[in-house]
């Protein structure tokens, strides 16, 4: 059986009522993948069989992942991936903040890249990265004046948590990333420049390609936040992250620095809390405080309060033509509507 039997809703009401304890966890390896869509079947047998759920990319270029493993299963699910040919030796990186309910299910899908980052990998040498840093490393490094800090994540990641002092390129995806962290660096070529990003997999591209450009010192934080934040409370080093790392699975987010850097979308109070719109024919992601919460009904508007109240039969007519999940891939940025400036909100994708 090699998809899911449950609907998403069925599948989150066995979660929250399930009482397994789980690790969540993410890894990623660039490896030459011959027959990516067999390692897909493959893969999904052998979790499955762990009762393993997560999110899963293969791609002829390596593995990207992001599961929650069973507890009682994490031991034997390790000595499973070190006899694994493809997963042998694999750093995997624990979250920080693990409530055992970041997935309801496994999806393993094969894509044309782990990572869409829109470069031509024949142009340059993908294994020839940055220097990898640990904590302290990166601490030491970052305290020089010259030093430039580069987060290669997306806008609302950067919106509530961050490094002191990062530069960001205010991108909706990594592609654009990339091309924005070009024209923001510049001629500083010879400055050392250190990028960072959720667990590091954005950063073994990024970094590669930087110095294909032309950089000199390059150099990416090993692990990325997720790595940082465990060695820095393990080691009782100075943590220079402000704010909330922002994490793709139902906890949206984990607590790494005490600051609450960001703002409540609808009325600007002080929160990094992510939701979804409670409307199925919404599901736009934005930062909602609890009082709006209240007062929208999870709701990133009133035209979707209102929309979610209508009878069953209402909400299915007036969904006919609209593609379903039109807006599961719109990010909300920052409204400055509390400071009497129009909410503007940007398609992504």
């Amino acid at each position: 059986m090699l998809h899911n039997r449950y609907n998403k809703r069925e599948l989150k009401a066995k979660l929250r009522q399930d009482v397994t304890a789980r690790i969540t966890l993410s890894f990623y390896r660039y490896i030459r993948l011959d027959n990516p869509e067999a390692y897909r079947d493959q893969l999904y047998r052998e979790l499955d069989a762990f009762g393993v759920m997560g999110r899963i990319y293969v791609a002829h270029e390596g593995i990207n992942g992001q599961i929650s493993v069973p507890q009682d299963q994490l031991e034997s699910f390790r000595a499973y991936a070190d006899a694994s040919h493809e997963l042998k030796g694999i750093r995997f990186n624990y979250a920080v903040e693990d409530d055992g309910k970041s997935f309801f299910k496994l999806t393993i899908k094969v894509r044309e890249k782990i990572v869409a980052d829109g470069l031509n990998d024949e142009s340059f040498d993908v294994t020839d990265s940055g220097i990898h840093l640990d904590a302290e490393a990166f601490n030491r490094l970052t305290d020089r004046p010259d030093t430039l800090i580069v987060d290669m994540r997306n806008h609302y990641e950067f919106e509530v948590g961050h490094f002191q002092g990062a530069i960001h390129p205010d991108a909706d995806t990594f592609r654009e990333a990339l091309a924005k962290t070009e024209e923001l660096l510049g001629d500083h070529k010879n400055r050392p420049v250190v990028m960072y990003c959720t667990g590091g997999i954005r950063c073994e591209k990024a970094s590669a390609w930087f110095k294909h450009l032309g950089f000199k010192e390059v150099y990416q934080l090993d692990g990325g936040i997720i790595q940082y934040a465990r060695e820095v409370k393990n080691k009782g080093l100075s943590n220079k992250f402000r704010g909330k790392n922002f994490v793709f699975d139902e906890r949206l987010g984990e607590r790494v620095g005490e600051e609450i850097i960001s703002r409540c979308h609808q009325c600007g109070k002080p929160c990094d809390v992510h939701v979804n719109c409670a409307s199925e024919a919404c599901h736009l992601l934005f930062i909602q405080c609890d009082d709006c919460k209240a007062t929208y009904n999870g709701c990133c508007s009133h035209e979707c309060k209102d929309f979610i109240a209508l009878p069953d039969e209402e909400r299915r007519i007036r969904r006919k033509g609209i593609k379903k999940k039109a807006n599961f891939y719109r990010k909300g940025r920052t409204p400055l509507a509390y400071q009497g400036v129009p909410v503007e909100y940007e398609e992504v994708g």
